[in-house]
């Protein structure tokens, strides 16, 4: 048993600490948590599995690790005293020497030694003071909590208790990593089990009518939980299904019996097709998570508009939850959404939206309701619940089980901190959808609407003359081109296709009243607090002085008799001016309508409200003054620093830690360079490959770990053309080497070949002929490909080891590549398999093909030797992508690579303003969608469009077809020749004259004079041709 368990000691203080902590800060603020209490004592009877999990025990998890029967925790502000068997005491012992000072007393079975015990502890809470934290609403029993009470209540008349119970939620609500990845891990499970097993179960059992109850189902579900195999194929390598026990047991319900609050048991009834309700939870080392998701089997109209607002409530729900917002915000926000578009469901409305989970499933203390006054913070874990209960069905398809139904939804999410992302919660669960396409099945075939047959195309070449009667070329020249203009003409019509299907995802993507994708429909006032306390305002105000605190980013100005405190972040600048014996020293704030830079910043509720624009101050103290105005200029700038850091490090993510391999030794690749580089020298190092990433050893002692679930692509890029040798990995998240963040990681080695001195140094002097020269490239051949071979199976390796996480090796195509500019200098720029890169260059350049939209070709014109590439990506607010400078040789190589690859493209003579563009098409995309879309940017298109047109119509005109058969009979020119020579000929009869025959013609004209310069001038008048001397010679 001693070897079972395991108290972590370190632990144990930290967390124990974290109570004596906050219970010390709450004395010095006013009582307002802990209720001025003196002493906590928590008592724990005997275990009651029914029970579950409660305060009592929930605190013993929480700082034991452990369910400790029969114990009873008396915890002052200097120490704890644990009062308990001694079988436990023995677990207990290793605790003692730690930075809160703990006593264990061994109750045995001599009755009078344990009356002396609790005598002691009561004895204990006395001395403390009269108030004593305890549980009221205890859910534990037994002999050892009667006898407690029994003891107890002899100072009852002395000391008053107090509810403990908000005090130690609120201490435990904020989770620290390892309780927020045991939750997240629970929630993985959880959503897996609804999403990977119900829904496929249920599905089965209506596409195929079984008969199934809600309790069999129920139950089935229920024994997945010794699926080992299906947990394990989970990814993440710190996953142990051994930890998982039911928290919710599984719940299925329909055919109108639903209640809400999942208290009742599974029912006898068959599962119904038509709204079904199913609720889960799993628990992993004691941390719990939630999960309910409402499936509707071939809906109406009206059930679908109700589980449309039921996940527009979620959404808003989700959208209050940020840390430093009152709890009570998120059903307030409900129950507002409600009312705004369907009001007859307010009174269907759950009561509350959730509450904090952890070691207790439900945290009744924070329950989401709409008088809970309690502070959402970053790390805490909520389970956020939305449904309404027995509505009304208009449509039902079975009037004795469908006339009334309920929706629910629950997730398990977690509070981020305001500064990640957009505050808005991480969401656990959301591997299991809940929007409609995931929530609605459709098993009745009748209602499917018949797909309308497309009309065919009708052939614009089809007119009053057969079209196989049409020649397709005119001149010899032209038919060599055939094959090139077909190639051309399947392009575009490829193209063609591919633009129409963008064109319509764009519609369906971006409804009618889609909300704008800048995120800046809506801005608020930025509101800033100096001081939250009249103790932290410095001493130096008394004096009615100019105070600068650069510790809580304030200035303090006198204004009328009074300090008054200004936010470093409301003033823009500070400057002095000297007249006589007075400086002047005058500070300007930012206010609405100023315009910051291009934009206006500073958006306020009221636009009439008045805002001081500045302050101006005189002094004789020219250093006092300077002074002040130096540390205002410099606390600007670290709080402009201090806001462009937090802006460059919102993406950046907080990597799982590295499971490294300890049965073997791991995979590694020595001798190696990594960019970006750790320091300002060149310095080397070696690359491991372990269980769930890779391990980067620097030669100065320092490690940069890579985990595979961050991995977006592995590349691997041979030596062939180049100096060095890459494996190159694109992350999901960028991570931090240095102080810089990064998304893209390099390991390479250099392959130069060895150098010698061509003007007679010694090293040169033994290589005499061509065959040493010769022997020398052979030897570096065989160097680089076996470099190449390394590197190459090393990435193998990797990919290997990462299968988990779906890695593959991708390599770049340099027969595709072209020269281009992406960023400052002209590099080789090669398609893969899945994205196209520069590796060889920092900044690298990595697009992956399916987030891009569009790609637009500028300057494409002739005359030009080069054109311009930009990359409009799928997600608009992300800046285009531009590749400058591309020759023009390239540009027939770029257009089949993207047409290959699906990406619909077009082309343009001139630079388009990107920016101008997105904006546009980011604040309202419904409205740039329905106008057109990307077809502006194709202005060939409709040109082409209709010379074609006008050219297959001259063609097939019946006049101009009779005078064109006309004018062939009078030609004695064959179809071959030039149209101005057969257009020019009076002499007709040279046809049958040989080429000799005609020179020794045309020499004798030449002698007698030929034509005439007038005469072939008004031959050339005419529109006749050129000389028949000409047409001679050709």
């Amino acid at each position: 048993m001693a070897d079972e368990v395991s108290i972590d000691k370190a632990q144990f203080h930290n967390r124990l600490a974290s109570i004596i902590t906050q219970w010390k800060a709450d004395k010095r603020s006013g009582n307002n948590v802990f209720g001025d209490v003196g002493s906590i004592a928590v008592v724990m009877g005997k275990t009651d599995e029914a029970a579950g999990f409660h305060k009592a025990n929930a605190l013993q998890f929480w700082l034991l690790g452990y369910e400790f029967p029969t114990t009873l925790f008396l915890i002052t502000l200097e120490s704890i005293y644990i009062l308990t068997t001694k079988k436990k005491a023995i677990y207990l012992e290793p605790l003692k020497d730690g930075k809160t000072p703990v006593e264990v007393i061994v109750r045995g079975k001599d009755a009078a030694e344990n009356t002396a015990q609790f005598e002691r502890c009561l004895e204990i809470i006395k001395n403390a003071g009269k108030k004593v934290g305890v549980i009221k609403r205890e859910d534990s029993t037994g002999p050892f909590v009667t006898e407690w009470k029994s003891a107890f209540s002899e100072i009852s008349k002395d000391v008053e208790e107090v509810e403990i119970s908000p005090a130690l939620s609120a201490v435990m609500s904020v989770k620290d990593q390892g309780e927020l990845s045991a939750v997240r891990n629970a929630s993985r499970a959880t959503a897996a089990v609804m999403a990977d097993y119900f829904v496929e179960t249920m599905s089965d059992i209506l596409d195929k009518d079984k008969k199934i109850t809600h309790k069999a189902l129920s139950n089935k579900i229920a024994d997945k939980i010794e699926d080992d195999k299906f947990f394990k194929s989970m990814k993440g390598g710190d996953f142990d299904p051994v930890n998982l026990d039911w928290s919710v047991s599984p719940i299925v319900m329909s055919g109108g019996n639903f209640d809400l609050k999942l208290r009742s048991e599974p029912d006898d009834s068959n599962l119904h097709a038509g709204v079904i309700i199913a609720a889960l939870g799993l628990r992993y080392q004691t941390y719990a998570s939630m999960i309910a998701r409402t499936y509707l089997v071939d809906p109406n109209k009206s059930q679908e508009s109700t589980y449309k607002l039921l996940l527009s409530v979620h959404e808003a729900v989700l959208k209050e939850l940020k840390d430093g917002a009152p709890a009570k915000n998120a059903y307030n926000k409900a129950i507002a959404t409600i009312k705004a578009k369907k009001p007859e469901l307010v009174d269907n409305f759950v009561k509350h939206v959730g509450a904090g989970i952890g070691i207790e499933g439900v945290d009744s203390t924070m329950v989401l309701n709409g008088k809970n006054g309690r502070i959402l913070k970053d790390g805490m874990t909520l389970v956020v619940t939305t449904g309404f209960s027995d509505v009304e069905n208009p449509n039902p398809q079975d009037k004795k089980k469908d006339a009334k139904y309920s929706l629910m939804l629950s997730d398990t999410i977690r509070i981020n901190a305001s500064e990640v992302g957009s505050g808005e919660p991480f969401v656990f669960t959301k591997k299991a959808g809940s929007d409609m396409d995931s929530a609605a099945f459709f098993f009745n075939d009748d209602e499917e609407e018949e797909k309308k047959p497309a009309k065919a195309k009708k052939d614009p070449r089809v007119g009053a003359v057969a079209s196989s009667n049409i020649t397709k070329t005119r001149l010899r020249g032209q038919g060599g081109q055939s094959a090139n203009e077909e190639k051309e003409a399947a392009r575009r019509e490829h193209q063609r296709e591919l633009h129409q299907k963008k064109h319509n995802d764009g519609l369906a993507n971006y409804a009618e009243g889609h909300a704008a994708l800048n995120g800046t429909e809506e801005k608020k006032f930025k509101r800033f607090e100096s001081y939250k306390y009249d103790t932290q305002i410095p001493t130096k105000v008394k004096d009615l002085i100019i105070v600068a605190d650069p510790r809580n980013n304030s200035v303090i100005m006198p204004i009328m008799g009074r300090p008054v405190p200004f936010h470093i972040n409301t003033i823009k600048n500070a400057s002095t001016t000297s007249e006589g014996a007075w400086i002047f020293l005058r500070i300007n704030f930012l206010s609405p309508g100023q315009g910051v830079g291009r934009k206006d910043d500073q958006p306020f509720e009221d636009p009439s409200a008045q805002f001081v624009r500045s302050l101006t101050y005189r002094s004789k103290d020219r250093d006092h003054m300077a002074d002040i105005e130096s540390q205002i200029t410099e606390m600007k700038k670290a709080a402009v620093r201090r806001d462009q850091e937090k802006k460059d490090m919102e993406d950046v993510v907080e990597q799982d830690k590295l499971v490294e391999i300890r049965n073997r030794r791991p995979h590694r690749l020595d001798n190696i360079y990594m960019r970006p580089t750790m320091e300002s020298k060149r310095v080397g190092g070696a690359v491991e490959v372990h269980q769930n990433g890779l391990r980067y050893h620097h030669m100065a002692g320092q490690k940069i770990d890579i985990l595979f679930s961050n991995v977006k692509h592995l590349f691997f890029q041979p030596c062939v053309g180049e100096l060095i040798v890459i494996i190159h990995v694109h992350l999901v998240n960028p991570i931090i080497i240095g102080k810089r963040k990064t998304k893209d990681i390099q390991f390479l080695r250099e392959a130069t070949t060895e150098q010698f001195d061509e003007t007679g140094n010694r090293k040169r002097k033994h290589r005499y002929g061509d065959e040493e020269e010769f022997e020398a490239e052979q030897e570096e051949k065989r160097r680089r490909s076996a470099l190449d071979k390394e590197f190459r199976m090393f990435a193998e390796k990797i990919a290997d080891a990462g299968k988990s996480e779906g890695m593959s090796v991708d390599m770049p195509f340099r027969d595709l590549g072209f020269n281009g500019v992406p960023a400052r200098s002209s590099v080789t720029i090669q398609p893969t398999t899945d994205c196209l890169v520069q590796l060889t260059e920092p900044p690298f350049l990595v697009i992956t093909l399916t987030d891009i939209e569009v790609v637009h070709l500028e300057r494409v014109q002739f005359g030009l030797k080069n054109f311009d590439m930009v990359v409009i990506f799928k997600d608009f607010t992300r800046p285009p992508a531009h590749i400058n400078t591309i020759p023009v040789e390239s540009l027939d190589g770029v257009k089949d690579w993207l047409d290959s690859v699906d990406i619909p493209f077009s082309e343009g003579p001139l630079n388009l303003n990107w920016g101008t563009i997105m904006k546009t098409v980011t604040t309202d995309p419904h409205a740039f969608f329905a106008e057109g879309g990307w077809s502006f940017l194709d202005t060939e298109s409709d040109a082409e469009s209709d010379a074609e047109e006008e050219e297959s119509a001259f063609e097939m005109s019946e006049e101009d077809f009779a005078s064109e058969a006309s004018s062939e009979e009078e030609s004695d020119f064959d179809d071959d020749a030039s149209a101005d020579a057969s257009g020019g000929s009076d002499e007709s009869d040279d046809e049958g004259e040989d080429w000799d025959e005609m020179e020794k013609k045309a020499a004798r004209k030449d002698r007698d004079g030929g034509g005439s310069e007038d005469e072939g001038r008004s031959r050339k008048s005419k529109g006749k041709g050129p000389p028949p001397k000409v047409k001679s010679r050709r």
